[in-house]
């Protein structure tokens, strides 16, 4: 999962490009990069590291040109500590290509042979964005047969880029000299959205917050299997190039992954977390008696709507309870129980006075390994709590995501092949409240009436592209992106403040 823009403009777009990655920066924190063109020629920067140190005065003023593309990197696949894996990727033929993308390919394996035993293209890293951009590649030189190149090519080179590559996948690319190339999945997986702003310039950016906070008006989303070219005039055209397109966006984007302030395929992140707070009162309610709860305190940040809702339903005081220390890292993919224990520690700091001798409602947006869920009922204990409840906005997390989430493996999930009452006595806590997945389901879906469904495969371990069989979740697994032992995690499952870029 990252964070992708694309700009055509009649003006410089480096601090553009800068201050829009700043506004996805939640997307991820391992790396960072712009690529811009003037004339025929490119400019690229990138690095591991947050976008405001990899990017200096001198940087930027090596980044001239009036379109350009820039990427945030999480790190799902292959070397998260590589920085050749940073992106944008490059390509010099045909005409000299560069391109981001937020996503996961599930067949990038086979294809990485294909593309050079019977392609004949060079992949040089483990990343699949390189082997996306070598598809892309080997597509357009297929579809130009030499000749200049028509955006009906590029349509054509994008049909045949759905029917070979399988997975989530969100793109923008830069064609030197012509312009800029964004299409999406056929099952529009991971977001993506385009507008413009009062001089008619063109972005094209994963959430819509990376708009507006850039002075863009926000137009429309890319439908799934849409491509859209836009000439380095402006001038844009659009087609559909996927053969039974239908919208099933990764549900988890709402659940945690996108900012409140961003509207993704026409719904409003922080009406649909609300919702869920509406939904999950239902299954307190069912579990433990209202009367019984003094005070209802939301786990820092984006369990906050949810936890929000569900006191106003329930009639019950809605107090901060943990302060965030938000320079500390988040510790879904910490290394190690020790560390990870510290972590939480460091991060969160409990308002004794919120807790002692209260029945305590905790609420999360997601629980994933339950480490961290452990430690925060300890620490409200630890305040004086008498009893802590813990709801999560978000169903049992059982499986995998082979879509562009660093979920952990099966093994390390606290709910896989376990029921509520086991991962309650994991926890620790005195009663534990899951949404259920129909209901998250309807909760979101309900302000979208023209979504097929959703993503929500870590949820209910249904895969939508129809590709997936254990042992590919297994060699997926294998190829993992975690951290090593002493490193310092910057994925985006390990921010302090999800909703702050």
């Amino acid at each position: 999962m990252c964070g992708i823009v694309g700009v055509v403009s009649n003006a410089p777009v480096n601090q553009l490009i800068y201050d829009a990655l700043l506004l996805l920066q939640h997307r991820g924190q391992d790396a960072a990069g712009i690529v811009t063109q003037q004339e025929l020629k490119f400019f690229m920067h990138k690095a591991k590291g947050m976008v405001k140190d990899v990017f200096r005065t001198r940087n930027m003023r090596a980044l001239p040109g009036s379109c350009g593309l820039g990427q945030v990197r999480y790190p799902t696949a292959g070397n998260a500590f590589s920085e050749e894996e940073a992106q944008p990727f490059y390509v010099n033929a045909p005409f000299g290509i560069v391109l981001v993308h937020n996503g996961n390919l599930t067949n990038a394996a086979p294809l990485r042979d294909e593309m050079v035993m019977t392609d004949h293209r060079h992949i040089n890293t483990d990343s699949d964005s390189e082997v996306l951009l070598n598809v892309l590649a080997h597509e357009l030189e297929k579809s130009t047969r030499g000749l200049p190149l028509k955006p009906e090519d590029v349509f054509a080179a994008v049909r045949s880029v759905h029917r070979r590559v399988k997975g989530s996948y969100a793109v923008i690319s830069l064609i030197a000299g012509h312009g800029v190339l964004a299409f999406r999945d056929p099952y529009g997986i991971r977001p993506l959205c385009m507008g413009r702003n009062k001089d008619g310039a063109v972005m094209v950016a994963s959430e819509s917050v990376a708009l507006e906070g850039t002075g863009y008006q926000f137009e429309r989303n890319l439908a799934p299997g849409e491509a859209v070219f836009i000439d380095l005039k402006g001038n844009m055209q659009a087609m559909q190039c996927a053969d039974n397109p239908q919208l099933f966006p990764c549900i988890f984007e709402f659940v945690y992954l996108a900012r409140p302030d961003s509207v993704m395929d026409g719904i409003s992140v922080y009406q649909a977390r609300l919702n869920l707070g509406e939904t999950l009162a239902k299954r307190v309610v069912s579990t433990v008696p209202p009367n019984e709860i003094d005070v209802i305190i939301p786990i820092p940040e984006s369990s906050r709507p949810s936890a929000t809702q569900l006191a106003h339903l329930l009639g019950i005081p809605y107090r901060e309870g943990f302060v965030k220390n938000r320079y500390v890292g988040r510790t879904f993919i910490m290394p190690g129980q020790g560390v990870r224990k510290k972590s939480v520690r460091q991060k969160l700091n409990v308002i004794a006075s919120e807790f002692k001798g209260r029945n305590v409602l905790l609420v999360d947006d997601s629980i994933v390994r339950g480490t961290t869920s452990r430690e925060i009922v300890q620490m409200a204990r630890d305040a004086g709590a008498r009893k802590v409840y813990l709801a999560s906005a978000a169903p049992p997390v059982r499986y995998p995501n082979v879509y562009g989430i660093d979920m952990p493996t099966s093994d390390e999930l606290v709910a896989h092949n376990r029921t509520v009452e086991e991962i309650r006595e994991i926890i620790g806590c005195d009663a534990l409240i899951y949404q259920d997945v129909e209901g998250m389901k309807r909760a979101i879906g309900s302000l979208n009436k023209n979504l097929a469904g959703f993503v929500a495969s870590c949820f209910d371990g249904v895969y939508v592209t129809g590709d997936i069989t254990a042992s590919d979740i297994a060699r997926m697994n294998e190829n993992r992106v975690g951290v090593e032992e002493g490193e310092e995690d910057t994925s985006r499952l390990a921010l302090p403040n999800a909703e702050v870029a």
